[in-house]
């Protein structure tokens, strides 16, 4: 285990966005912050998807989630009060429910209505400066709870699955990205593009990782996330999938991401 980190910079924000659902991106957005928190990182989960299944995969009942992140984008409460700590140490969630769904018409008309998760960010950083990375799973589209995520990022994650329509669905969010980096984001960056559900069985996996690999280059993370069960049986325990099996194929691709997602921001930041 590496040392626990010094906490000069603020804390990277980092979105987890595909607005095709089924990618894996709840999955990475989970093992992704359980193994940076492994790892001595101070970490927030914010879970920006109404389905709520980064909060129920982390054990987050929803009994529990008295304050959700419904409440801090309609203004209603600071994001710290809705911050819970998991039985992960060093990894804290802002949950979400239900009432998350009608968001996105209610904050149509609102002020800021693209820049509220970045406003109480920013007073949360404030609140909580030891905390180094913040993770935001964003819902299965490119609606107002997406926006408000890359509004509010310093980089995102696209997990992409290894299958025949991969290059169309990336090339769709690439261009929303690009866009929001015109109008609303100018710092937003693609931190990486990550494969996921990939089976070496199948020629196809192969194929496609060859063609994104080939259309984005140093971008595609050296890690790639295998079909794997363990990882898929996780959730059901309420569990991330390094707690529920370490040793399992899945748990081990993700440890190896987190050292790339750490190594890719030292050198951002050396870069600047």
């Amino acid at each position: 285990m590496s040392a626990l980190p010094s906490y000069t910079h603020p804390p990277r924000i980092i979105a987890l966005a595909n607005q095709k659902g089924g990618v894996g991106k709840t999955t990475t957005a989970i093992n992704l912050a359980t193994a940076l928190a492994a790892v001595g990182e101070n970490v927030l989960l914010i879970d920006l998807d109404p389905q709520g299944n980064a909060s129920t995969g982390l054990g987050v009942v929803a009994a529990a989630r008295n304050v959700t992140t419904y409440d801090v984008l309609m203004g209603h409460h600071r994001l710290s009060d809705a911050e819970i700590e998991t039985d992960i140490p060093r990894l804290y969630l802002a949950p979400a429910g239900v009432d998350l769904a009608g968001a996105e018409t209610e904050l149509v008309g609102a002020d800021r209505r693209h820049h509220r998760l970045a406003d109480t960010l920013a007073d949360y950083v404030q609140e909580r400066g030891e905390i180094t990375y913040i993770l935001i799973d964003c819902p299965p589209s490119l609606g107002l709870l997406t926006i408000n995520a890359l509004a509010a990022a310093d980089a995102v994650i696209i997990p992409l699955q290894c299958e025949f329509f991969a290059l169309e669905g990336l090339s769709q969010i690439m261009r929303t990205i690009n866009m929001l980096r015109e109008r609303i984001n100018p710092s937003l960056e693609l931190q990486g593009v990550l494969l996921t559900m990939h089976d070496r069985r199948n020629r196809l996996s192969d194929q496609v990782e060859k063609d994104v690999r080939a259309h984005l280059g140093e971008k595609v993370y050296t890690t790639v996330i295998p079909r794997n069960v363990r990882v898929s049986e996780a959730p059901s325990h309420g569990k991330p999938a390094l707690l529920y099996d370490l040793q399992c194929a899945g748990s081990k691709a993700y440890v190896r991401l987190a050292s790339e997602v750490i190594e890719r921001e030292k050198q951002a930041r050396h870069a600047a």
